[in-house]
C-alpha cells in the first residue's frame, strides 16, 4: 500500500488530485476549531463526555461536538438524508420513475442534499437543547452561554437561531467538500470526511491508553496486578482485527465466463475466457455507518424531552453505553439485524444481476455451465445473496464481538474508539490504494495506446 502511495505521487495528474484532497481535509480540520458564537464549550465538552452517545457522535465529527465547532454535526446528517431517499425510492413509484430518467440521480441528488439541511438543524437545535435540559438536571444554574447576554438557554430564542444556523451552513458546506473530493480528489468524499475525522482523534486515543491503561497503577480501585495485561489485550485485539478485515476486504469471488468465437468480416472475436469479480464484502462499511445512523435518531428525537419517559426508554435500550445488560441484548440485537437489513438493502442497489445477465448475453458470454439469459441473473443473484450474508456477518463480529469483549475485559478507554473505527479507517485506505492503483493502470494505458 505505501508503495502503491509513493508510485502514485510521481504522477503529475494523480499528485494534483491528492493533493487537491488533503487540503480540502486540511480546511475542514481547521474548521473544526472555529466555535459557534455564544456557546461555551468548556461546559459542553465536559457534559458530552458523560454520554457514550454523544462521545460517539464526537468521535464521527472529528473532535466538533466536543468545542461545538461549525462543523459539529459533521457528515451524519447527509448521510442519514442519504438512507432516507433510498428507502423513499423504492416506497414511492414517482421517485423509482425519477431515479430512472436520464438527469433523475441528479434530481435525487439535490433532494437528498435539502433533506440533509434540514435534518442538520433539527439535530444540531435537539443536541443543544437536549444538552441545556441535561445541564439543568445535573448542575444547578447551568447554561451553555456562560454569562453572555443570552442568559439562561430556554429564555431567549437567539441562541437557537445562531446555533441552527452555523451547524446547518457547517453540514451544507460539508457535503459540498465531500462532493469536490469524490469528482476531483482521492476515494468517496464522505468516506474520506469519517476517515479524517476518526483519523484525527488516534493521538488523544493513545495519549489516553499510555496515561491510563497502559500505566501500571493507573486504576484506582487495587486492581493493580491486572493493569499489565490491559495493553497486550488490547494490542492483540487491534492486530487480529486488522489481518481479518483486510484479507477478507481483499477476498473476492470469480464467477469464471465464457465467450463465444464470432466471425465478423474476415476477423475472428471473442473465445477468451474471464471471470465477473464478487467481493466477498462488497458492500464496505456503508451497512455499518447506515445501521449506525438509524440508531442515533431516537436518542436524537429524545433530546428534546430529557426527563420524560421516553428519553428514559431510549436511554435505557436503545443506548450503547447503557448499563442495562437488557438494554444492550435489545441495542446490539438491533444493531445487528440492521446491518444485515442494509447489506442487503445496499447490494439490491450496487449489484443489479439482471442487467450483468443482458450484457453477457449481448456480448456473447456466458457462466460456464449455466445457461444465458434468466438461468445466469439467478444465478448471480444466488452468489451476490450468499456474499452478502458473509458480508453481513463478517461486519456483525467485527462491530459487536470485539466491544463486547472490551467491556467484559472493563477497557473502558475505547469506548468512543473501537473496532467500527478501526474496520472503517482500514477499509477506507484499502479503497482509496484500489483507486490509485486503477488510475496508474488506466494512465499506463492511455499513455501505452497514444
Amino acid at each position: 500500500m505505501i508503495k502503491t502511495f509513493i508510485n502514485a505521487w510521481k504522477v503529475k495528474d494523480i499528485r494534483a488530485k491528492m493533493i487537491y484532497t488533503l487540503i480540502l481535509i486540511v480546511v475542514y480540520r481547521l474548521g473544526s476549531f472555529i466555535p459557534v458564537p455564544s456557546v461555551d464549550g468548556s461546559k459542553l465538552g465536559d457534559l458530552i463526555s458523560q454520554y457514550d452517545f454523544l462521545s460517539f457522535l464526537n468521535l464521527f465529527s472529528g473532535g466538533s461536538l466536543n468545542h461545538f465547532s461549525i462543523f459539529a454535526m459533521g457528515i451524519s446528517p447527509y448521510i442519514t438524508a442519504s438512507i432516507i431517499m433510498q428507502l423513499l425510492t423504492i416506497a414511492i413509484p414517482s421517485l423509482e420513475r425519477m431515479a430512472k430518467e436520464d438527469g433523475g440521480q441528479k434530481k435525487i441528488e439535490k433532494i437528498t442534499r435539502l433533506v440533509g439541511v434540514v435534518l442538520a438543524l433539527i439535530q444540531s437545535v435537539s443536541i443543544v437543547v437536549g444538552l441545556q435540559n441535561m445541564g439543568a438536571d445535573l448542575l444547578k444554574s447551568f447554561t451553555l452561554f456562560g454569562d453572555s447576554k443570552f442568559g439562561i438557554f430556554m429564555n431567549d430564542l437567539m441562541p437557537y437561531i445562531i446555533t441552527g444556523i452555523c451547524c446547518t451552513a457547517g453540514t451544507a458546506f460539508l457535503m459540498w467538500m465531500g462532493e469536490r473530493i469524490t469528482e476531483k480528489g482521492i476515494g468517496n468524499g464522505v468516506s474520506m470526511l469519517i476517515f479524517a475525522s476518526i483519523v484525527s482523534s488516534i493521538p488523544q486515543v493513545v495519549i489516553n491508553l499510555i496515561n491510563g491503561t497502559f500505566r501500571i497503577g493507573a486504576t484506582t480501585t487495587g486492581d493493580l496486578a491486572y493493569a499489565w495485561w490491559y495493553p497486550i489485550a488490547v494490542i492483540v485485539l487491534v492486530i487480529v482485527m486488522i489481518v481479518g478485515i483486510v484479507m477478507v476486504e481483499k477476498a473476492v469471488r470469480r464467477i469464471p465466463v465464457q465467450y463465444a468465437k464470432r466471425v465478423v468480416g474476415r476477423k475472428l472475436y471473442g473465445g477468451q475466457s474471464t471471470h465477473i469479480p464478487l467481493k466477498a464484502n462488497a458492500n464496505g462499511v456503508m451497512p455499518l455507518i447506515f445501521a449506525m445512523t438509524i440508531l442515533q435518531v431516537p436518542l436524537m428525537i429524545a433530546q428534546f424531552w430529557p426527563s420524560s419517559k421516553f428519553y428514559a426508554f431510549v436511554s435505557t435500550y436503545i443506548n450503547p453505553g447503557s448499563n442495562n445488560v437488557a438494554g444492550l441484548i435489545i441495542y446490539y440485537a438491533l444493531y445487528a439485524l440492521l446491518i444485515v437489513a442494509f447489506a442487503y438493502f445496499y447490494s439490491s442497489i450496487t449489484f443489479n444481476p439482471v442487467e450483468i445477465s443482458k450484457n453477457l448475453q449481448q456480448n456473447g458470454g456466458f457462466i460456464t455451465g449455466i445457461r444465458p439469459g434468466r438461468p445466469t441473473s439467478d444465478y448471480l443473484k444466488k452468489k451476490s445473496s450468499r456474499l452478502t450474508l458473509f458480508g453481513a456477518i463478517f461486519l456483525m463480529i467485527v462491530a459487536i464481538v470485539p466491544t463486547i469483549l472490551l467491556k467484559v475485559l472493563g477497557i473502558k478507554v475505547l469506548s468512543s474508539f473501537g473496532p467500527t473505527s478501526i474496520l472503517i479507517m482500514i477499509s477506507v485506505s484499502l479503497e482509496i490504494a484500489d483507486q490509485l492503483d486503477s488510475l496508474m493502470l488506466a494512465r499506463t494505458y492511455k499513455g501505452f495506446l497514444n
